[in-house]
């Protein structure tokens, strides 16, 4: 399976991939798992992911060709 990687802000310095091809990861939580394993430095940031432009609250399945953003702390107003 196919997923589009984006990342934002200070993640996007040491996460430079744009996909990542797998048949281990079925959904967010497993994601994030792998991306933490393979990039330890994000286990010292807060960060969020979205899904398809959504902001993901809870575990989601992947699904081929889906856009995963990565994104450090913002605020706005």
């Amino acid at each position: 399976m196919e997923i589009n990687i984006l990342s934002f802000g200070k993640i996007a310095e040491f996460i430079t991939i744009n996909r990542l091809d797998t048949d281990e990861i079925f959904d967010t939580d497993g994601l994030k798992q792998q991306l933490e394993k393979t990039y330890p430095q994000l286990k010292e940031i807060k960060y969020k992911l979205a899904l398809n432009k959504q902001i993901v609250q809870k575990n989601i399945e992947l699904l081929p060709g889906d856009v995963v953003a990565i994104m450090p702390p913002f605020s706005g107003g």
